[in-house]
């Protein structure tokens, strides 16, 4: 969630009140149509597209403001689970629950489990996706003020976003009779991504954007629950009694939740409950779902572009240029998105934008690096990036912050060679201990158990040349772990 700079739109808490509001705050997603920029392991929450901060950090800070009465609860990807901390650490804000799920299951499964997990049975839950850009602050709280009374009387109150154009890309709501609260009215029907004429229609009807953020009592939601979604309910009250607790965060079980069917909040309750309702808003929203939508809420150039990064653009309008690599110039262009990374490029058009996601199911069949992971990737001890390689070689830029260590392992397949350009290692190789200083190298042997950490004040370069017949990610067996990974898989 992005929150301008300008005054008039500085985060405004809501006015005491005697209700606590607590934010769920939900973090599943993986934007597979911000490629390349958003990857599955650093999916667009978790990357700053718009301005310095990422949208995931942006949005605990917003909650931490909007609803301050109750720690936030947060529903994310165990895959996650390190840039999750590293944006708790950097907020400094300390969350009731954090459920880490095995494998996404899409928004039902997620809300309910915070609803059980609830235990102020007079609390009522802020629904917040970690991906979405809310420009005003101050008309985010207008209405949840708006919103409170409908709620605590039991209504599930969805914030509906008045359109500005007829997007096909968003799911649609169409208010029905009023209820006894000002300017919330019962919903009378859903729409999900229509096309363009029939968007144009449900605008002209009075229909709304429907911006996937809820206000509601869990004790409400789990009654409608009981009745609707039954079965489901019970099978994530067993999951829920299964999670693997590690202070507040939950580790949820990956065979009891796989069994779970992945449907959206909206199907599975809001279309068949009796209590739902909307209150119309508009809080300068996006869902930041695809290029087209980062056009349109940017601020743009005399031509209509919006540029970003070293890019020259002649004779072009209405395009979204991007780079966070190399230099992009683009001649004689219109309505197009052109997007670079360090390691990809994609060119769409505009219009197109939502398919993007449909290139990167095919990536994954043929080049599946690409899909998942950036050159650049984060790791709880620091990042890495890949510089270059070959058939059987890899060159890494690895970065490792004050204090940290990588796990005690050893490779299969592959020898090491450590150069420190900047900082001090203490590299472990067998039962040897050694400190590497700057522009100094060690060799670690095909097998050899080895570990490397940073025992200074200032962050540990160093240039690391694999050479082996195999050298992915998976190529690792870990001893021990300061983070717990020891079972799982990559550096």
């Amino acid at each position: 969630m992005f929150l301008p700079k300008s005054s008039q739109n500085r985060l405004i808490p809501l006015r005491k009140t005697d209700i606590k509001i607590r934010s769920v705050i939900l973090s599943g997603g993986c934007g597979t149509r911000l490629w390349p920029i958003s990857r599955v392991k650093a999916p667009k929450q978790f990357v700053p597209l718009v301005g310095k901060e990422n949208l995931f950090t942006a949005t605990l800070r917003s909650a931490a403001h909007v609803t301050p009465s109750a720690a936030p609860m947060i529903v994310g990807n165990n895959a996650h689970k390190f840039l999750i901390r590293d944006a708790l650490e950097e907020t400094g804000i300390n969350p009731e629950t954090v459920f880490l799920e095995p494998t996404g299951r899409n928004t039902a499964a997620a809300i309910l489990l915070a609803a059980l997990a609830e235990q102020d049975p007079d609390a009522l839950h802020l629904v917040r996706p970690s991906d979405h850009i809310i420009a005003d602050s101050a008309a985010l709280t207008a209405a949840l003020a708006k919103a409170l009374p409908a709620a605590s009387a039991g209504y599930i109150v969805l914030f509906g976003i008045t359109p500005n154009d007829p997007e096909t890309g968003y799911g649609y709501i169409t208010p029905g009779n009023p209820t006894a609260f000002p300017d919330v009215a019962e919903i009378e029907s859903f729409k999900e991504k229509p096309d363009f004429k029939t968007a144009e229609a449900l605008i002209a009807s009075g229909a709304l954007w429907n911006s996937g953020m809820f206000l509601y009592s869990p004790k409400s939601l789990l009654e409608e629950a009981e009745k609707i979604a039954h079965a489901r309910l019970e099978q994530l009250r067993q999951i829920a009694n299964a999670a693997q607790n590690d202070g507040r965060e939950k580790t949820l079980d990956a065979n009891l939740y796989a069994a779970l069917p992945s449907e959206p909040f909206d199907r599975v309750i809001m279309e068949h409950t009796t209590r739902g309702a909307v209150i119309p808003c508009a809080m300068g929203w996006s869902d930041v779902g695809s290029w087209q939508a980062l056009w349109q809420s940017g601020e743009k150039d005399a031509a209509g572009n919006l540029s970003l990064g070293p890019v020259l653009a002649l004779d072009t309008a209405n395009s979204y240029i991007r780079s966070e690599g190399p230099a992009i110039a683009v001649l004689g262009m219109r309505d197009v998105a052109v997007v670079a990374s360090k390691d990809a490029v994609l060119v769409v058009p505009r219009a197109r934008a939502q398919e993007v996601k449909t290139l990167v199911a095919a990536l994954e069949q043929t080049t599946p690096r690409l899909a998942q992971e950036h050159p650049h990737a984060r790791r709880p001890w620091g990042c890495f990036e890949s510089l270059t390689g070959g058939k059987q070689f890899q060159v890494k830029h690895i970065t490792v912050a004050p204090g940290r260590s990588l796990s005690l392992q050893m490779h299969r397949h592959r020898a090491e060679h450590w150069i420190v350009v900047e900082g001090t290692a203490l590299a472990e190789c067998g039962d040897e201990q050694k400190m590497v200083f700057s522009n100094e190298s060690l060799y670690i042997p095909k097998g050899a158990k080895h570990r490397l950490s940073n025992p200074g004040v200032i962050d540990l370069h160093l240039i690391e040349v694999q050479t082996g017949d195999y050298l992915g990610e998976d190529d690792i067996v870990r001893f021990a772990d300061a983070y717990g990974r020891v079972n799982e898989g990559g550096t």
